[in-house]
């Protein structure tokens, strides 16, 4: 488990010194996702930063993609940093696009993975028999390509996460978000350098939602894991972290 800083109204991991690469989870993704980037990254010359976003603190008003992304560069002001490179996976993606479409002078870079912002299959539906673990259980697996890979810690949490009132009520509210945040429009107005590093098999956010990124955002790189699902840097944090760290010396970040 990641020991977690506590300042102000911010909860963060952080490890390593260097150049900030901000790292942000998705809507049922645990910090513990990114272990292994944490890990690669650190001690490579960069500070690795994954803060808690308050999905399921904010009142339900301010339960959207577009405060996450305000809370976001409040939390990028907090920590004094100029420029920051913004990773993230499935919804953490969304919310790096949409801080950037507010504040692009503040991200040097970009990397989304599985990122939702164009097309939604998953995000809110299929809760009816939310009660049902197995139910539960299968839709966790879907996630990943290999269905081990969903673990019962993994499991328990999307359970738990689905029946608690408050927390279900909060998903769905980001899911109606996730859609009407729509990006389509702005994307092309972003000249971010932007690395897109996707699973071949995601079935949440189908390959053609890569593509489509990759033609819509003017200075990207769009990269392939095989075998892959929603999650490359949980099923291949290998291959994940190599074509980020190539991408990143690419770029001279």
């Amino acid at each position: 488990m990641y020991r977690l800083k506590k300042e102000k109204e911010f909860n963060y991991f952080e490890a390593g010194e260097g150049k900030p690469i901000i790292v942000l989870h998705g809507l049922m993704g645990g910090l513990s996702n990114f272990n292994a980037v944490s890990d690669f990254f650190s001690t490579r010359g960069y500070k690795i930063v994954i803060p808690e976003l308050p999905i399921y603190t904010m009142s339900l008003l301010k339960t959207n993609v577009k405060s996450f992304a305000n809370y976001l560069h409040n939390f990028i002001e907090f920590k004094g940093f100029n420029e920051v490179i913004l990773l993230g996976n499935s919804l953490g993606g969304h919310i790096g696009l949409y801080h950037t479409k507010l504040y692009p002078k503040k991200v040097k870079g970009l990397v989304i993975t599985g990122s939702s912002g164009l097309y939604e299959s998953a995000m809110g539906g299929g809760y009816t028999k939310r009660s049902d673990y197995e139910v539960i259980k299968k839709k966790a697996q879907e996630v990943f390509y290999d269905p081990e890979v969903a673990t019962k810690d993994i499991v328990d949490e999307v359970y738990e996460t689905v029946n608690d009132r408050n927390k279900l009520i909060k998903t769905l509210a980001i899911a109606k978000s996730a859609i009407r945040h729509n990006m389509a429009k702005d994307l092309p107005n972003m000249n971010t350098p932007t690395c897109i590093i996707w699973g071949k098999n995601d079935n949440v956010t189908p390959p053609d939602v890569a593509e489509e990124f990759n033609t819509l955002l003017p200075d990207s790189d769009l990269y392939w894991i095989d075998k892959c699902g929603h999650a490359a840097m949980m099923e291949h944090p290998e291959e994940f972290n190599e074509i980020l760290h190539m991408w990143l010396n690419k770029r001279g970040f």
